[in-house]
């Protein structure tokens, strides 16, 4: 029995010394953590992201793709916003845990190119999949220098909200006037013709048809529209321009509820680069390009003067006005129109879900100014970067690709963001009016140095609007910014001023 015990004993330190010489030949430390059963020869890549709202989507996203891959195993870490591209840029010169994709506003792309965070993609075709629909706008974002840099993923812009209960409210309200204006007309012209008999009918001094208001009352039966013509008029109504919306104050019986018909965010660029997003170049279609420079033209003057205008219609305080406190007032009925960024979509319809809001609401395409000039909405593009320090660019563009190709709505109904290209199925006409606006958008500029232009530009909005010179204004900015950018002072020669005039009050 003992002899057995040893015999067994033998064999088994042969076996150990035969495990170690096998470890030691292949290279593999004793110490590693092996799987118990079977292998995991995965190749780990890892995302790094700072808005806490995409957790939940990006988690349900990675395991969806750790199954798919048989060669790739994602891991997902959520970081500061503080200092991004720094801490990217530490983490992955230390080879400690660095991402190898990451997501990023797209403004930030000069940046993260010039220090080695960001290469051209090695998927760009997908770019172009008709099938998913990337738009000129989302193609600029991650342009830089004629390549693709980045994965546009989900994006931001604003557009015209308005009250549709409203709308239609006054849509019936005026077609009701009309015809009591028809069949007054027609009741004078009857009585002038005396051709009414048995009615009880006075005239006033000058001759006019007097109904009593008691038989009056009742008369007329309330004007009953078709859903289809309902829907035609109140498109019909919509603002084609800013003017419109003023013809439409003018006209409007408001309810007692609407404190103002138009209202927006004056203190903010993002809500206010709409009027001169047409007409200033900074850094040319991809922003990028530090030779197209164009803020001080007859165009931008115009537009300025234009917006300055605007106070003496809509008295619009700058110390009392947030985009918080313009949305909460159209929630609460006390606007008709407002510009708001896609965010207010889901803000509304918790509203309406918790009882909050009682209107019904629609995004239209932002209008233009007048009948000379037009618009053009401002865009930010969250987009995924693959680090140039990644040791596995080929799986984690790979990876970058998958996530950027989204064909469902989830992301918006986890997150509350809108994917950057139009294959995707919402099925919720304000948020596809937020998607087609975005496809006309600018995108915010990448150049590095003028990283400090959004400040300068809010800064002449609010002087411009309190009622500084449009001329002296824009001048000085466009002399700011090409001083920063040239080094050395620009004097710009003079423009002549500003000729447009709202031409608030007159029907064409």
């Amino acid at each position: 029995m003992k002899m057995r015990f040893r015999l067994l004993g033998a064999v088994l330190l042969v076996a150990l010394l035969l495990a170690a010489l096998y470890y030691s030949k292949s290279g593999v430390s004793l110490h590693e953590e092996r799987p118990i059963f079977g292998s995991n020869d995965k190749t780990t890549v890892r995302l790094w992201y700072t808005d806490s709202a995409m957790t939940d989507y990006l988690t349900g996203r990675v395991v969806e793709y750790n199954k798919k891959s048989k060669t790739t195993r994602v891991e997902l870490e959520l970081v500061s916003g503080l200092e991004y591209l720094e801490a990217i840029n530490k983490a992955s010169a230390e080879g400690d845990n660095f991402p190898d994709v990451f997501i990023m506003t797209h403004d930030g792309l000069e940046k993260a190119y010039l220090a080695g965070l960001a290469g051209e993609i090695r998927n760009p075709e997908i770019l172009d999949d008709k099938a998913l629909g990337f738009s000129d706008a989302a193609k600029n974002a991650v342009t830089y220098k004629g390549k693709y840099i980045a994965y546009p993923y989900y994006f931001e812009t604003s557009s015209l909200l308005y009250n549709r209960t409203y709308l239609e409210d006054e849509v019936r309200a005026r077609a009701q006037a009309e015809i009591d204006a028809e069949e007054g007309e027609a009741a004078q012209a009857a009585a002038d013709a005396g051709e009414i008999e048995g009615a009880d009918i006075n005239s006033d001094e000058a001759g006019e048809v007097v109904y009593d208001e008691a038989e009056a009352e009742g008369e007329t039966a309330a004007i009953e529209i078709s859903q289809e013509q309902l829907e035609a008029k109140v498109q019909e109504m919509l603002p084609k321009t800013i003017e419109d919306i003023l013809l439409f104050a003018d006209n409007y019986n408001a309810p007692d509820t609407v404190e103002s018909v138009f209202q927006w965010d004056v203190t903010d660029i993002f809500y206010n680069y709409f009027f001169v997003g047409n007409y200033l170049n900074l850094g040319g279609k991809s922003g990028d390009d530090i030779s197209q420079i164009d803020v001080y033209n007859e165009n931008t003057i115009n537009c300025m003067s234009f917006y300055q205008q605007l106070n003496q219609f809509f008295a619009i305080d700058e110390s009392a006005v947030n985009y918080d406190k313009v949305l909460q007032d159209f929630i609460d009925g006390k606007t008709v129109f407002t510009v708001a960024t896609s965010d207010a979509v889901a803000k509304i319809e918790a509203a309406k879900s918790e009882g909050k809001c009682s209107f019904d609401y629609g995004v239209t395409t932002m209008p233009a100014l007048n009948e000379n000039y037009g618009t053009r909405t401002m865009s930010v593009t969250n987009c995924l970067a693959v680090n140039g320090y990644s040791e596995h660019p080929d799986k984690a563009n790979d990876f970058a690709a998958f996530l950027c190709s989204e064909n469902t709505d989830t992301c918006y109904t986890m997150s509350g963001k809108l994917i950057a290209h139009e294959g995707v199925p919402y099925n919720n006409d304000s948020l596809d009016s937020f998607l087609s606006v975005y496809g006309n958008s600018v995108p915010m500029p990448k150049l590095m140095a003028t990283s400090n232009f959004w400040v300068k530009l809010e800064i002449a909005f609010a002087d411009i609007w309190d009622g500084a010179n449009v001329n002296d204004t824009l001048k000085t900015l466009s002399e700011n910014v090409k001083l920063q950018i040239n080094g050395s002072e620009v004097e710009e020669e003079r423009l002549p001023d500003a000729t447009v005039v709202i031409t608030e009050g007159q029907e064409e």
